[in-house]
């Protein structure tokens, strides 16, 4: 079903809130604004499914009603993107939700399975991708792509039932739960500006003092982007902002020397010129580190973590949790170094892990290979 009027929404999100769980997707174009454009929002009910269009619907309030209801879960795959932009569109992050994606790593399939994969695993069904490339803005839609798009929770609620199923028989409903409860928090998903420099392409090339000067100038550039609602790199590039802040450019001609600032017209340059001046005067004290990659780390600890990422694999093989979203190598120096800040001291992952960790670093448990496989000591 297509829904293009505001009475066939309100009817139909009256019907959905019967069930106690529904499946959402959505589509969506982001190439020429700064916040992504909702185009449609496909939504599945045990007994229906539907394609809702938020561009020809002027009231989108029944939806936002319907995401909004504790009482109905809403069944995402990899949901990250499609709860940013309901909340920036519709004014509600959708709650409670299950990510089949997160739990798909709970029940022995890779972490970052696609959705296609997903459900020729739990619905046995193949899926066609002729419609991966759709600019889904464009009207009239035609059949074939609501019935492509209708397709990404058809299955999608299918898949959700056999999931819960599995994850009750072994016990881990909750560990999903759990990981899936920062997903449902605003603050993931409203971005710190000062922030927004970690991302820029080539920043670890940069010292602690030009780190300041990035951290400003990416602010200033999410700023003018957001206010324009245009692509962030349309106001500068991250090329040109990477060569302003290592040349630290304080005279309009020296700024627009620097390749990539033609664009921006007096008012930009004298706001990045002020924002690089920020920047360059940020007390040492104040200045940003950037997030390590992989650590340095001494021989010795290497040593103790590849023993420890040996048990964390022989455990995920055992219960079908995928190894990366049980621990990474860095997250088991951390937990060497500081073990009770460690999330493998909370939760599933000590349940599943952590004691056996504990066990291993004290000695009193260790590994050996039989058959050519890693085996418990």
């Amino acid at each position: 079903m297509y829904i293009s009027t505001h009475q066939a929404l309100l009817d139909f999100c009256q019907r959905a809130r019967e069930f106690d769980a529904i499946a959402v997707d959505t589509e969506f174009l982001r190439e020429r604004t700064f916040h992504p454009r909702l185009c449609l929002v496909q939504i599945a009910t045990p007994a229906e499914s539907v394609a809702v269009d938020p561009l020809v619907i002027d009231d989108l309030s029944p939806l936002a009603e319907l995401m909004a209801d504790e009482s109905v879960t809403k069944v995402f795959h990899a949901c990250s993107q499609d709860m940013e932009v309901m909340l920036h569109t519709v004014g509600v992050l959708p709650r409670p939700i299950f990510d089949t994606q997160v739990a798909a790593a709970f029940l022995g399939e890779r972490q970052q399975i696609s959705y296609g994969a997903l459900v020729q695993t739990f619905c046995g069904v193949s899926l066609p991708k002729t419609e991966s490339l759709t600019d889904w803005s464009r009207r009239p839609l035609t059949d074939k792509q609501i019935e492509y798009a209708i397709d990404d929770v058809k299955y999608l609620i299918v898949a959700y039932t056999e999931m819960m199923s599995r994850l009750r028989e072994l016990g881990r409903v909750d560990w999903v739960l759990d990981e899936l409860r920062p997903l449902a928090d605003e603050s993931h998903y409203r971005a710190d500006r000062h922030e927004a420099f970690r991302k820029v392409k080539r920043i670890n090339s940069c010292s602690r003092h030009q780190l300041g000067i990035a951290r400003e100038l990416a602010a200033w550039r999410e700023d003018r982007a957001e206010r324009r609602n245009i692509p962030r790199k349309w106001v500068m590039s991250d090329d040109t902002l990477l060569a302003l802040v290592k040349r630290n450019p304080v005279r309009v001609e020296e700024f627009r020397s620097i390749r990539g600032t033609d664009q921006l017209g007096e008012r930009d340059v004298d706001g990045a010129l002020m924002a690089i001046k920020r920047g360059a005067s940020c007390p040492h004290d104040r200045l940003p580190l950037m997030v390590r990659g992989h650590r340095q780390i001494s021989p010795e600890l290497e040593s103790v973590t590849d023993l420890m990422y040996a048990l964390i694999r022989l455990v995920a093989e055992r219960s079908g949790v995928a190894t990366s979203v049980i621990a990474s190598r860095d997250d088991l120096a951390d937990y060497i170094e500081h073990p009770e800040q460690s999330p493998l001291r909370e939760g599933w992952r000590f349940e599943l892990v952590g004691s056996r960790l504990d066990d291993l670093l004290s000695g009193n448990m260790g590994l050996t290979v039989k058959d050519g496989k890693i085996e418990l000591l």
